[in-house]
């Protein structure tokens, strides 16, 4: 028995290697039952045309995705744009909602049918819902119309996420990850740029002052509201490339037409020496059961939960807040440009700064500090330009924790069904905090909003000690993992035997 807890063990140390931070080589691949060549030659050979597979998996999937998550987060994050436009006066409404509460079931019909047919139809969902909220009379009916955008939007994030887990190995997942993410305040920038941009960007004074408005300049056509027609023009669009992303979202990689057969092979090469892409695990309750019943899983979903409320406040109440600075609408629209585009700007360095030293933890504690700041500042100061920094400084510490956050569980969750309710559990639970900042700003508050700026601040910083706990948590668990404390799970099991992220043999992300 002895024996096979060392065969077990060796099987896996390819598993380990780049969590120590080692790279994966051609002794592992064999050790791990794999076929590999032999030589140094074959292992540069190996690592050139894994680049070169690298390059084609990306081309071939994130624009497509993150394209969908764009039009996901711009058709959820332009009420923004429409509040300071006339919405609320016009529907007599008090505050925004939103329903984040259907994601670990659209994450089990992801894993019972197919991404090809799901994601599409998601996005067309949403895509009909959200025009139909340019037409809404009252607020009864803008709060249906939210709760359905809620439902039909809610499965793509925590969807994708297991669907990049099926093709990357888990130390390149993060990087994908982050990359989709920030086409969140990508969509933040380009749907102020959308609702508000006048003639010329050449000339900023002009473009400024000048009070013309894109899509808002529609005011009065067909005789609707200029915010209507945000709503509408942009609905429209999602429905169009909904349509068109059936053609263009492709399934598994044991399906994928893009790949040739060698090239297949060796997604599931790598993919097996990394993770439990390749299993042929059926759906079932017990699966999702070991998710719930994680204390890790929990953390998880806390560490989301304490950024999704400055998240979501951020996004749907950024022009409001720069508006009640002293600025006008049309400024407030184009001054949400500059944060939005910084946090696009770092997501991607945090991202690949964490990807090259594989560490999580140090990087999302050091990003929410930065937010902190950023509310520190706008609590205590209400003059506009150092208050517009104090904006820039959150959103800058922000959209990089949350992409972090939300790969976490992807890269340390084992078991496909494990992971993908470990996911979605996240995002849901998650997504409560974002329930509550819905109902934080109001536009009397203004110019401090002390009772918004006061809740994101203490969520950042519980953030930072949520997440510091999880560190810890997961550490020592490795650290006893490393001594052997845990060997006694391996009696029994079988060579060709997984137990997911319970298995020994496995390593966490930290």
């Amino acid at each position: 028995m002895a024996a096979l807890e060392k065969q077990l063990v060796d099987s896996a140390h390819v598993d380990a290697n780049y969590l120590h931070g080692k790279s994966t080589t051609k002794k592992d691949y064999a050790s791990n039952g794999l076929s590999a060549c032999s030589g140094q030659d074959n292992d540069r050979v190996y690592a050139v045309r894994d680049r070169a597979l690298l390059r084609r998996l990306d081309l071939k999937l994130l624009p497509a995705l993150t394209l969908l998550y764009l039009l996901s987060f711009l058709d959820r994050s332009n009420v923004a744009n429409a509040r300071v436009e006339g919405l609320v006066d016009d529907l007599h409404m008090s505050t925004l909602q939103d329903f984040p509460f259907t994601k670990i079931p659209c994450n089990i019909v992801l894993k019972l049918t197919s991404p090809q047919l799901w994601l599409p139809t998601l996005t067309l969902a949403w895509g009909i819902v959200a025009t139909l909220l340019g037409v809404v009379q009252n607020m009864s009916g803008f709060f249906a119309a939210r709760f359905f955008l809620g439902v039909a939007e809610s499965g793509l994030f925590p969807g994708v996420v297991f669907y990049l887990s099926m093709w990357y190995r888990r130390e390149e997942q993060h990087y994908r990850v982050s990359l989709f993410f920030s086409a969140a305040s990508l969509a933040g920038a380009f749907g102020g740029v959308l609702a508000w941009v006048s003639v010329t960007p050449l000339f900023p004074s002009v473009f400024i002052d000048s009070g013309n408005k894109g899509i808002a300049h529609m005011n009065g056509v067909g005789d609707l509201r200029g915010w209507r027609w945000i709503f509408i023009l942009e609905g429209l669009l999602t429905i169009l490339i909904s349509v068109a992303a059936y053609f263009f979202i492709f399934n598994y990689p044991a399906t994928a037409s893009f790949l040739t057969d060698d090239e297949r092979a060796r997604v599931r090469t790598r993919l097996k020496a990394s993770n439990d892409a390749t299993n042929d695990e059926a759906f079932s309750w017990k699966n999702v059961s070991l998710a719930v019943k994680d204390p890790k899983v929990w953390l998880y979903c806390l560490g989301y939960h304490t950024m999704s409320l400055p998240l979501y406040t951020l996004s749907l109440f950024l022009p409001t807040i720069i508006k009640a600075l002293g600025y006008t609408s049309a400024q407030a629209q184009l001054l949400t440009v500059p944060p939005y585009s910084v946090a696009t700007v770092l997501t991607l360095i945090v991202a690949v700064a964490s990807e090259k030293t594989r560490i999580r933890a140090p990087f999302i504690m050091a990003t929410s500090s930065l937010a902190v700041v950023g509310y520190i500042v706008l609590l205590t100061n209400t003059r506009p330009r150092v208050a517009y920094g104090g904006t820039i400084l959150a959103a800058a510490g922000i959209y990089p924790s949350v992409a972090i956050v939300l790969s976490w569980p992807a890269n340390n969750v084992s078991g496909q069904t494990k992971r993908a309710t470990a996911n979605a559990m996240q995002i849901s639970i998650g997504n409560l905090g974002a329930v509550l900042g819905t109902q934080l700003y109001r536009s009397h508050d203004g110019p401090r909003f002390f009772r918004g700026h006061a809740f994101a601040l203490t969520y950042l910083v519980m953030n930072v000690v949520v997440v510091g706990i999880l560190w810890s948590v997961l550490r020592a668990e490795n650290a006893r993992r490393d001594r052997g404390e845990r060997n006694d799970g391996l009696h029994g099991v079988e060579e060709s035997e997984w137990l997911g992220d319970d298995d020994p043999r496995w390593r966490f992300q930290t």
